[in-house]
């Protein structure tokens, strides 16, 4: 569909005219100028449920008053949203040293503890009255995407607080040790593999090869396995990315440049974490293989996609090569933008390549007006990120859950790191 030798030079170009004018300087200090939680905020409420007090955030909030809206049928706070909510105010809690980020983290900690079933698996859900949506087809018990947040914002904890708060700490991890089972089920399929049109689909990934939802688990499972060194996870993040690995496409010398699939044959962008779980599980494992999986899509394929305009998703094909079949452009979401961002930056902390450090300042200025509706997406004077571009020509201004703290998380980290902080600002000042 496109050629190599015009998408080379292309990237050469795209990268020569982003950095002419950038100049190395001393880092600068921590001192968050973007980053404002204040909408994020907005959609956190204090409640106590069964008598316990925790911390919900509301999934939606439109324009033009952006009052917190209900997800209708489905209830008014998910799992989904709050363990996300939770990894944002423990990283600025690390970062900031706020302990009112860490107070409200702990708090969302606690509703996640609450939404999990005696048998580990999770319900994502409650309505207005707090009770649990057990039914909905987004809310019924399960281990799939909302419980692979749901660990991810527990593993996270556990790194923090264990430190912090040691019995707090063993909570979180008896918790996370309800799901092996259902990680032990999982890996009762390795090493199947199906094949899917010439594509390789992992049995032992969830959803029978959902790399995508499985990323978001390792990094829950990474973040415990770091500080605990819990040998049956370690093997967990081994197995899981090997998964992964079977479905990256490509090196830098081939199309489509070392992608990891979110699923079957399909790179999408929504949770597409692979990246940042496998570099922070190469880093855990101390694993080569797995650190330069990660490497790959990193350094080619991120480039690439820029290079594109962030196209929402790819669809391939295999005939003889590996084409892409049909690439939908719109509509794109701060959620597909964090993973890139946040695992170019998990890699600069792992090989300490400036080049990461600087593909994820890159990155971030989708936020800010590189993108192909050439409009500001996120706001620092509100802390609102709006939920979406839809033509080069129109964008969603609704700023629920996800996008806010999509958009927070993947600022965070850039303003944490002055090499990638300073490429941010080279664009902002230069636009």
């Amino acid at each position: 569909m496109f050629s190599s030798n015009v998408i080379k030079v292309s990237l050469l170009l795209v990268f020569s005219l982003s950095f002419i004018g950038c100049q190395n300087h001393a880092p600068a200090p921590v001192d968050l100028k973007l980053v404002n939680l204040a909408h994020l905020n907005h959609l956190y409420e204090d409640v106590v449920i069964d008598g316990k007090e925790m911390g919900i955030i509301h999934i939606y909030s439109e324009f033009p008053d952006y009052a917190w809206v209900d997800a209708h049928s489905e209830g008014i706070a998910c799992v989904d949203d709050v363990a996300r909510a939770a990894v944002v105010y423990l990283r600025h809690f690390e970062i900031t040293d706020d302990s009112i980020s860490l107070k409200r983290a702990r708090k969302l900690l606690d509703f996640c503890l609450f939404m999990q079933a005696e048998d580990g698996q999770f319900y994502n859900f409650i309505y207005a009255d707090y009770s649990i949506n057990r039914e909905g087809d987004t809310s019924f018990k399960s281990f799939g995407w909302w419980a692979a947040r749901g660990v991810w914002a527990l593993g996270e904890g556990y790194r923090v607080f264990h430190e912090l708060d040691a019995s707090y700490a063993n909570l979180l991890k008896k918790h996370i040790r309800k799901t092996y089972v259902h990680i032990d089920t999982l890996l009762a399929h390795y090493p199947e593999v199906e094949d899917f049109d010439g594509f390789k689909a992992p049995k032992w990934l969830l959803y029978n090869s959902a790399a995508d939802a499985t990323s978001e688990l390792m990094l829950g499972l990474a973040a415990f396995a770091r500080v605990s060194g819990d040998p049956t996870v370690r093997d967990y993040l081994k197995t899981f990315a090997m998964g992964l690995i079977e479905m990256q496409s490509g090196d830098k010398d081939t199309f489509p440049y070392g992608v990891f699939l979110s699923w079957k044959n399909v790179r999408h962008g929504w949770g597409n974490s692979q990246t940042q779980a496998l570099a922070q599980a190469g880093k855990v494992l101390q694993d080569q293989e797995i650190q330069q999986a990660a490497v790959r899509e990193a350094g080619s394929f991120y480039p690439y996609w820029i290079e594109q305009g962030f196209p929402r998703e790819l669809e391939f094909v295999f005939e003889d090569t590996i084409r892409a079949k049909k690439v939908t452009q719109f509509d794109q979401i701060a959620y597909a933008i964090r993973p890139a961002v946040v695992g170019s930056l998990m890699l600069y902390e792992l090989t300490q390549e400036e080049r990461f450090a600087e593909l994820a300042g890159e990155l971030a200025t989708w936020f800010f007006g590189n993108n192909p509706a050439n409009q500001k997406m996120y706001d620092p004077e509100t802390g609102r990120c709006f939920d979406g571009i839809l033509s080069e020509s129109a964008i969603n201004r609704n700023s629920g859950a996800e996008s806010t703290i999509e958009a927070l998380y993947s600022i965070l980290e850039v303003e944490a790191n002055p090499i990638a902080r300073r490429r941010l600002e080279c664009f902002l000042t230069s636009n």
